[in-house]
């Protein structure tokens, strides 16, 4: 997003941050509703040109939401939709992808306050991984053929009861509703959205045998001097990887010996 999207998108997840602090207000309610919202204005085109219509008063396009979701969704759903719309977009279909990103922070939220953000975190890598390792699942779950009930069964099986409810319902979206997306590109997606819910960098661990937990606080220790923030850490074992560990954060890669790598940047970071 750019411009008067940006700025508008940045207000509005401070608004959501406001209204989950709020024990009154049920996150993955809110997510659930969000939800359905984007899903109705992805398909209905001429709708949410009317609704990020830069020439219609901001009121006029609220009270317009206000009738179309006022007792669909509950009055915090609602107001909040309304709010959006009174700000200007630069496109209409930022909008959509602004409502996206906010159902997707509702669900985070609702699993960091149940205390499970981590293990959301990682469920979204592991599951990233087994897609990329499984050509016969990321066809199954992107088929152009398939429909999204079967999408839903197929996931059901295999997250249902074995992944937390948040991941569940976030990969779920992404897959029956992924908006022009690659899977993978949605994955790491949720991914940098779970992690900015802590203002944490992920790095994208690779080693040739297992860390221990010493290695792995050690490691991110190192990795958080480095960047000048904390850092969660997505580990995978590959036995081919040269030099023993790979280091991905961002577009920044790091091979071969890396406590050396991380001590000598420190060093010249220290002067």
């Amino acid at each position: 997003m750019n411009g008067a999207s940006r700025e508008a998108l940045a207000a509005a997840r401070e608004r959501v941050d406001a209204l989950t602090d709020s024990t009154s207000v049920d996150a993955a309610q809110l997510a659930d509703e969000l939800a359905a919202v984007t899903a109705l204005l992805d398909r209905e085109v001429s709708l949410r040109r009317v609704l990020t219509d830069p020439a219609q008063p901001g009121e006029a396009k609220a009270e317009l939401a206000g009738r179309l979701f006022g007792g669909q969704v509950s009055g915090t759903t609602t107001e909040l939709v309304s709010d959006l719309v009174r700000s200007r977009w630069s496109q209409p279909r930022d909008l959509v992808d602004a409502l996206e990103d906010l159902a997707n922070t509702a669900d985070l939220t609702a699993a960091q306050q149940a205390g499970a953000l981590d293990d959301v975190e990682d469920e979204l890598f592991r599951f990233g991984r087994i897609v990329t390792s499984s050509t016969e699942l990321r066809a199954a779950l992107t088929s152009r053929t398939a429909g999204k009930a079967a999408k839903g069964e197929l996931l059901s099986s295999l997250l249902g009861g074995r992944a937390n409810a948040a991941t569940e319902r976030l990969v779920t979206r992404l897959v029956t509703a992924p908006r022009g997306r690659s899977l993978e590109a949605g994955l790491e997606s949720l991914s940098k959205l779970a992690a900015a819910r802590r203002d944490r960098t992920v790095a994208v661990v690779t080693s040739a045998v297992p860390l221990s937990d010493g290695q792995k606080q050690r490691l991110g220790a190192a990795l958080a001097k480095l960047y000048g923030r904390q850092m969660h850490l997505n580990l995978d074992v590959d036995p081919e990887v040269l030099g023993g560990i790979r280091v991905q954060v961002g577009d920044e890669v790091i091979n071969g010996s890396i406590a050396d790598r991380i001590e000598d940047a420190s060093r010249r970071m220290a002067g």
